[in-house]
C-alpha cells in the first residue's frame, strides 16, 4: 500500500512539477501522432484549473496531436510558460509549421499572456520560425520575457523573420500599453551569420531591455558582431553576453569593447573561441579596468591572444571583487608566457579564479602576417556572401516547391502565410518582387532599412534603383515612390549624415575608392536615371547635388 502511495505521489509530481500551476510531460519520450494518442494529456489539460505552464519537451508531437492539445489550451487564459523544446524528433519538415500554428493560435484565442517560450532543440529551420511568426506578433507575446530558440537551425532567413516579428510585437505593444521588454534571448547554433545577427541587433536595440543574450556558434563575423555591439549599448541592464565561437577579429572585438563601456551591470562575458587577437584583448582589458564593477566571469579563451595582451587582461581584473572565473586557456602565450601570467595572477591573490592553461597553443611563429590574414578574411567573407545568396535562393525554391506541391498535406494554411518579404527583395531585387510588396511597399522598405545608417541607406537605394524600367510605368513609379519615401525619411532624421550617404553612393558606384575595400556594384541605367530624379527633389540637399554633379561629369 505504501509503495502504491509513493508511486502515485511520484507520478503526480512528475506531471505537476515543482512550479505552481505546472503540468509536465517532460522527457517521457511519447510518440504523439494523433488525437487518440494525446487523449490522456488533453483531459488533464482540460481538468487542470489555473494552468500556468505546460512542459512537452522530450516527446515527439505530430500535427493531429498538436491540434488536439491546442483545442484543450483554448480556454487556458492563465498559461504563461510554454516549455516545448525537443518536440519534433523524427517529424517531417512539413509537419512542424502547422503544428506550431495550431498551438500558437490556441494561445492567442485563450488570451494568454506569455512570459516564457522555449522551442530549443527542434531543428525546424526557417519554416519553423514562420510557424511561430503570427504568435510572436500577437498580444500573447507582449509580455514575453524569455525566448529560447537554441539549436533550431533558423539560418539567415529565419533570423530575419524572427527579428521582424519581435520588432512588430514591440511596436504594437508600445502603441497599446507597456512595450515588449524581452529579457532573455537564447539562439545558439542557428547559422544566423552576419545578416541574421544584424537583423536581430535592430530588435535588441529597439527593445533595450535585454538582460541575457546567448548567441554562440552562429558563424557571425565582425560586421554582425559590430551590429550587436551597437545594439548592446542600448541594453543597460545586460548581465550576460555569450557570443562564444563566433569570429570577432580585432574589428569586432574593439567594437564590443566600446559597447561594454556602457554596460555597468554586466556579470558574465563569454567571448571564448572568438579570435579576438591581441589588439581586441587589449581593448577589452582597457574597458574592464575602467568599469564593469560587478564582473563575475570573463572568457577570452582560444582567441590567439599573446602573452602581453593576456597579462593586460589579468591586471585589468585585479580589483574586480566579485570575479569568480577568468579563462585564458588555448591562447598563444608560450611556456614562459603561461608562467608569467600565473605568477601575475598569484601576486594578485587571484589564483583560484584563473582556469587551466593546459591547451595553450604556444607562442605564435610569425606575427607579421596580419595584413595577409585580413585579406584572407575579407575574401572568406566575400565567399560566404555568395554562399548565403545561393542558400537563400535554394530556400526560396524549396518553399515555392512546397507551396505548389499537392502532396504537402500540412502546409501552413493561407490565413497564416507571411506578407510579401521585403528582405527577399533587398537580397535579390526584381521588378516583380517590388510590385508584389503592394501599395505599402515604400513603408515596408522604410521599416526594414536603418535610415540612420548612411551606408546601409545607400546600399538600399542602389538595390531599389537597379530594377527601374523607363519603359514600364508601373515599375518606374513604384521605384520612384519607394526611393522618395526612403530618402525623405532619411534626410528628415537629425542623425542622418547626408555627406556620408553621397560618399557611400560614390564608392558603391566605383567613382571613388574606399579604404575598406568596398566592392563596387554593377552599374545599370536605372541607377543613373533614379539619381537624376532624386537630384531634382526638394528633400535632397543642394550641396549634395553639387558633389554628385562634380563626380558624375568626369
Amino acid at each position: 500500500m505504501a509503495s502504491d502511495i509513493v508511486a502515485q505521489l511520484a507520478d503526480s509530481l512528475a506531471k505537476t512539477g515543482v512550479e505552481e500551476g505546472e503540468l509536465s510531460y517532460k522527457g517521457q519520450e511519447r510518440k504523439l501522432n494523433d488525437a487518440q494518442s494525446v487523449g490522456e494529456i488533453v483531459k488533464e489539460i482540460q481538468d487542470f484549473e489555473g494552468l500556468q505552464a505546460l512542459r512537452l519537451e522530450g516527446n515527439t508531437v505530430g500535427v493531429e496531436a498538436a491540434q488536439a492539445i491546442a483545442k484543450a489550451l483554448q480556454t487556458k487564459s492563465e498559461i504563461k510558460r510554454c516549455y516545448w523544446s525537443d518536440m519534433f524528433t523524427g517529424r517531417l519538415r512539413s509537419e512542424i509549421p502547422p503544428a506550431l500554428n495550431s498551438l500558437g493560435d490556441a494561445l492567442m484565442l485563450a488570451g494568454a499572456k506569455l512570459t516564457v517560450l522555449d522551442l530549443s532543440d527542434n531543428a525546424f529551420g526557417p519554416d519553423g520560425v514562420k510557424g511561430i511568426e503570427k504568435l510572436l506578433k500577437s498580444s500573447a507575446c507582449y509580455t514575453l520575457q524569455e525566448l529560447r530558440l537554441n539549436n533550431c537551425g533558423m539560418g539567415i532567413g529565419g533570423g530575419k523573420i524572427l527579428a521582424a516579428s519581435l520588432i512588430q510585437c514591440y511596436k504594437k505593444s508600445r502603441a497599446e500599453g507597456p512595450p515588449l521588454s524581452l529579457k532573455v534571448f537564447v539562439a545558439g547554433r542557428n547559422r544566423l551569420e552576419n545578416d541574421g545577427a544584424t537583423a536581430l541587433a535592430q530588435a535588441f536595440q529597439m527593445m533595450g531591455s535585454m538582460e541575457e543574450v546567448h548567441m554562440p556558434q552562429n558563424g557571425i563575423n565582425h560586421p554582425g558582431i559590430t551590429a550587436l555591439a551597437k545594439a548592446m549599448q542600448h541594453n543597460l541592464n545586460l548581465r550576460t553576453l555569450n557570443l562564444n565561437d563566433n569570429t570577432f577579429t580585432e574589428k569586432g572585438a574593439i567594437a564590443m569593447a566600446e559597447a561594454l563601456k556602457h554596460l555597468r551591470s554586466i556579470q558574465v562575458i563569454n567571448f571564448g573561441d572568438c579570435l579576438v587577437r591581441p589588439a581586441g584583448a587589449l581593448a577589452i582589458a582597457e574597458t574592464v579596468s575602467e568599469g564593469l564593477p560587478i564582473l563575475k566571469e570573463l572568457n577570452l579563451s582560444f582567441g590567439e591572444i599573446t602573452s602581453d595582451a593576456a597579462l593586460a587582461v589579468a591586471h585589468a581584473v585585479k580589483n574586480k571583487d566579485r570575479l569568480e572565473k577568468l579563462d585564458l586557456n588555448g591562447n598563444c602565450l608560450g611556456e614562459d608566457g603561461c608562467k608569467a601570467l600565473q605568477d601575475a595572477i598569484e601576486g594578485m591573490n587571484l589564483s583560484e579564479m584563473l582556469g587551466s592553461l593546459s591547451d595553450d597553443e604556444g607562442e605564435p611563429e610569425d606575427d607579421d602576417d596580419d595584413d595577409d590574414d585580413d585579406e584572407d578574411e575579407e575574401e572568406d567573407e566575400d565567399d560566404e556572401e555568395v554562399e548565403e545568396e545561393e542558400v537563400e535562393e535554394e530556400e526560396e525554391e524549396e518553399e515555392e516547391e512546397e507551396e505548389e506541391s499537392p502532396d504537402n498535406k500540412f502546409a501552413t494554411p493561407p490565413s497564416a502565410l507571411r506578407p510579401p518579404d521585403v528582405s527577399s527583395f533587398l537580397s535579390f531585387p526584381s521588378p516583380d518582387k517590388l510590385l508584389k510588396l503592394g501599395a505599402k511597399k515604400a513603408l515596408l522598405i522604410e521599416q526594414q532599412v536603418d535610415v540612420t545608417d548612411a551606408a546601409k541607406t545607400a546600399e538600399a537605394f542602389l538595390k531599389i534603383a537597379s530594377v527601374y524600367k523607363e519603359e514600364n510605368n508601373e515599375v518606374k513609379n513604384a521605384v520612384l515612390d519607394t526611393i522618395d519615401g526612403l530618402l525623405k525619411k532619411a534626410f528628415a532624421s537629425p542623425s542622418f549624415q547626408g555627406y556620408n550617404f553621397v560618399s557611400s553612393l560614390l564608392v558603391l558606384l566605383g567613382l571613388i575608392k574606399s579604404e575598406d575595400k568596398v566592392k563596387p556594384v554593377l552599374v545599370v541605367p536605372g541607377h543613373l536615371q533614379v539619381l537624376e530624379h532624386v537630384a531634382q527633389q526638394d528633400y535632397f540637399p543642394k550641396e549634395s547635388v553639387a558633389v554628385l554633379e562634380a563626380f558624375m561629369s568626369r
